[in-house]
């Protein structure tokens, strides 16, 4: 059976300590472990920084479950799908700017887990720091089965098709336009009606959070209140689950006797959420010149140097553009940063054509680029008259480590991608 009620329900803010529980009584006060939890319950720690973190870092939720989750059999090396999750291709990376239409040939008849493919990765899982990018395509639910990442959390970002997400500690549904942020090691299930399409960004570095807002002061960009967290929802059912762990760059599979979500209440401030992109109260000039694009940053994971970071997910939504004197879309420019973009949907302004909706593009640290031939041309000769940009959504997983394509993503990348740069003309300067 499941819990009383299947209807889906948030409670808001980002990074907050909530509690929930879908019995009445299940959530102990004033203890976290009791001697003897309500209804025979399991109280159980999930952790999401060390022990000792200082209080402000500190991500942790306990869990009051039916089953603890150290009841499983051995893991072995998962065989069950195309398991297209991989590491870099071997050998020296040039130093290319790459790009890539939605691959037409994602297997066809897969869930969520048999449905991702790595494109991009920077480092090492058993360093706790980097990003992979991942996409997946799936037309069917994951049925019998759940997943879990060990190596970092799960930034899921649609672009088509809704998922529907139970995870332990609640349901989540997520369509193109939103986000959803599952936290490292916790399980949970994708169901899909039709065929879904989008975007994994795996962080495995420090947890993503809201940048510091600086001299915009107390209001902008990403609002933690409208970050929606599930409440507390469970299933009790007794038939086999397979459990799928992705550990240290590879899938790894044991079969329990029982589902996993099993969670009756929980506390804390580590739980998954989703947010709606549309919401982002985008910053931008008044006057003239062009902000960097920092000023779009939704989340952030930070490294151990200050301002650099592990990961940034930024997005160019929709959005006036009054600047005079300015040419209005990206620059030019080479940046020790590496930028991984993807297109939700739309057209990217930067671009007038080969960057589609589900595609991909890489510019890796210090690699020249900005707008195309025809894009520059039509920036530079523009009537400056305020403008709205609209109907786009485009994002980019920025970090600090450069990334390294997958064999599957050099195979497929687009050949004359450079040729976007190409023809630009000469200036001519006084003589």
């Amino acid at each position: 059976m499941a819990n009383a009620t299947n209807e889906i329900r948030y409670l808001t803010g980002f990074g907050g300590h909530f509690e929930t529980e879908a019995v009445p009584g299940a959530l102990p006060k004033g203890r976290n472990s009791p001697q003897r939890p309500a209804f025979g319950l399991y109280a159980e720690q999930l952790s999401g920084s060390a022990f000792t973190a200082p209080r402000h870092e500190n991500r942790r939720s306990w869990l009051y479950r039916m089953r603890p989750t150290a009841d499983h059999r051995p893991f072995k090396p998962y065989s069950g799908g195309p398991a297209l999750i991989a590491g870099a291709a071997e050998g020296p990376i040039a130093p290319n700017r790459l790009r890539w239409d939605p691959p037409s040939d994602l297997p066809e008849g897969t869930d969520f887990v048999d449905g991702l493919v790595t494109m991009l990765v920077n480092r090492d899982p058993s360093e706790l720091t980097g990003v992979s990018v991942h996409l997946y395509r799936a037309n069917r639910s994951m049925t019998g089965r759940v997943f879990i990442d060990a190596d970092g959390e799960l930034l899921i970002i649609p672009q088509s098709g809704t998922l529907r997400i139970f995870t332990e500690m609640g349901r989540l549904e997520v369509a193109a336009g939103w986000i959803a942020l599952i936290p490292r090691g916790v399980r949970f299930r994708v169901e899909i009606d039709g065929e879904a399409r989008g975007y994994v960004a795996e962080n495995q570095g420090a947890t993503f959070r809201l940048p510091e807002l600086g001299p915009i002061g107390s209001n902008g960009l990403a609002n933690g209140r409208d970050f929606e967290t599930p409440v507390a929802a469970f299933e009790d059912v007794d038939a086999p689950c397979e459990v799928i762990q992705k550990y240290q760059g590879a899938l790894w599979s044991t079969t329990l006797d029982h589902s996993p979500l099993d969670v009756v209440a929980w506390h804390g401030n580590l739980a998954p959420c989703r947010y709606e992109l549309a919401r982002f109260n985008t910053i931008g000039t008044v006057s003239f010149d062009h902000p960097d694009p920092s000023i779009f940053t939704v989340l952030t994971s930070p490294s151990e140097t200050p301002g650099r970071a592990n990961a940034d997910f930024v997005i160019f939504p929709p959005r006036w553009m009054v600047g005079e004197d300015t040419f209005r879309p990206p620059w030019f420019h080479r940046n020790v940063m590496s930028e991984a973009m993807g297109l939700i949907h739309g057209e990217y302004d930067a671009k007038a054509e080969g960057f589609q909706p589900g595609g991909l593009s890489l510019h890796n640290l210090m690699s020249g680029h900005g707008p195309d031939v025809e894009s520059w041309k039509g920036a530079s000769a523009a009537e400056l008259k305020p403008v709205k940009i609209e109907g786009t959504m485009a994002f980019m997983v920025e970090s600090c480590w450069p990334y390294r394509p997958t064999q599957f993503a050099l195979e497929r990348a687009q050949q004359d991608y450079d040729l976007a740069w190409a023809d630009f003309p000469k200036a001519q300067l006084p003589k």
